[in-house]
């Protein structure tokens, strides 16, 4: 298999075909997704992701490791999945905070995730650029992992409440700049009224979920290059991903900060990655104040190692989280966690009755 223009263009119309068949079926007309749909169309997604991955196993090759391909595109989406647990528990927050109503929350969460794919191709292209002229920001990489890492649980640790995505500095600037109404115009992102242009607080919410997208491509995307130094992998991985982003977040509707373990086993994953990615660096080693300028020879981790760690990882925490929510719910030290979208569907019912 050889990585060109044409794979690129083929690959991009694929996605954008997807993006553009999940709009047309399932959110162009607002409902609430059942929990039998959201399972479905998670499973077809991964379903795809896995017949992906099976296709570069079996097609692209490097002399030595016929399957090194097809492995880092399986490690960097499990990886890229795992980190993606994250952005729903924002998004989560960011939606409460506006108070979306559950049956339009589909479209801020499909565009949120176009979005978040076009920042994380920028940022990829760009650390692809970096890479080829600069391979010691593989130092930089790690580091700033291994920092992320640690601020991750650090502030898991902390008993500070999270910002409201209303305060961010952007959003008090757009509302003070432009018109935004008062309440929801059905799934519109703006209206006319009295003749001028006024956004809803619908599109106030996606350039919220637009700065998170970000902050979180920041994290992920030197990540996943600790994993594959291909760029045609690390967009791929991204995009299968995402792909599967919506239907997770209401198959996981409510238990999403159950999983009280989760951060933790995130931050042992990425701060893995980030050992890994200082090794690297330090086996293709330029800098002149290390070893003389020359490689270091340290161990360099497989891929299928990392594969093993991070599915590894993500079952002992998942399971961890599972098993003290549930003691603690049968000691009665939690109550049931308050669902602020079905708290609002619950109000939007109440007012109509």
């Amino acid at each position: 298999m050889e990585v060109n223009l044409m794979t690129w263009l083929v690959t991009g119309a694929v996605v954008l075909a997807l993006f553009i068949f999940d709009f047309y079926s399932h959110v162009r007309k607002p409902h609430e997704p059942s929990m039998k749909e959201s399972a479905y169309w998670m499973l077809f997604y991964m379903g795809l992701s896995v017949v992906f991955g099976g296709f570069l196993w079996m097609t692209w090759s490097e002399p030595g490791s016929p399957h090194q391909h097809g492995m880092e595109f399986f490690t960097g989406y499990v990886t890229e999945l795992a980190l993606s647990v994250d952005n729903l528990f924002m998004f989560a927050l960011i939606m409460g905070s506006f108070k979306v109503p559950r049956k339009y929350q589909q479209k801020v969460l499909l565009i949120g995730i176009v979005l978040a794919l076009i920042f994380r191709l920028v940022f990829i292209l760009l650390g692809a650029a970096v890479i080829n002229a600069w391979s010691d920001v593989f130092y930089l990489f790690g580091l700033f992992i291994l920092y992320t890492a640690v601020k991750l649980i650090i502030d898991e640790m902390s008993d500070q409440p999270e910002q409201d995505p209303s305060d961010m500095w952007i959003i008090k600037t757009l509302r003070k700049v432009i018109h935004v109404t008062p309440t929801y115009e059905g799934d519109k992102l703006w209206v006319r009224k009295a003749g001028k242009k006024a956004l809803t607080p619908l599109f106030v919410c996606l350039v919220a979920i637009g700065m998170i997208d970000v902050m979180f491509a920041l994290d992920s995307i030197p990540a996943i290059y600790g994993i594959t130094q291909e760029p045609y992998i690390v967009f791929t991985a991204n995009a299968f991903a995402l792909l599967g982003l919506r239907q997770m977040y209401f198959l996981l509707d409510g238990l999403i900060d159950r999983l009280v373990y989760l951060p933790y086993g995130l931050a042992v994953i990425l701060g893995f990655i980030g050992v890994k990615l200082v090794l690297h660096a330090l086996h293709e080693n330029n800098l002149p104040f290390i070893n003389g300028g020359e490689n270091v020879h340290v161990l360099e981790i497989p891929t299928v190692v990392s594969l093993l760690v991070i599915v590894g990882v993500l079952a002992i925490t998942t399971l961890a989280s599972v098993i003290k929510t549930k003691r603690d719910e049968a000691q009665g030290a939690i109550a049931p966690k308050w669902n602020p979208a079905k708290d609002i569907t619950e109000q939007e019912n109440e007012t109509a009755n």
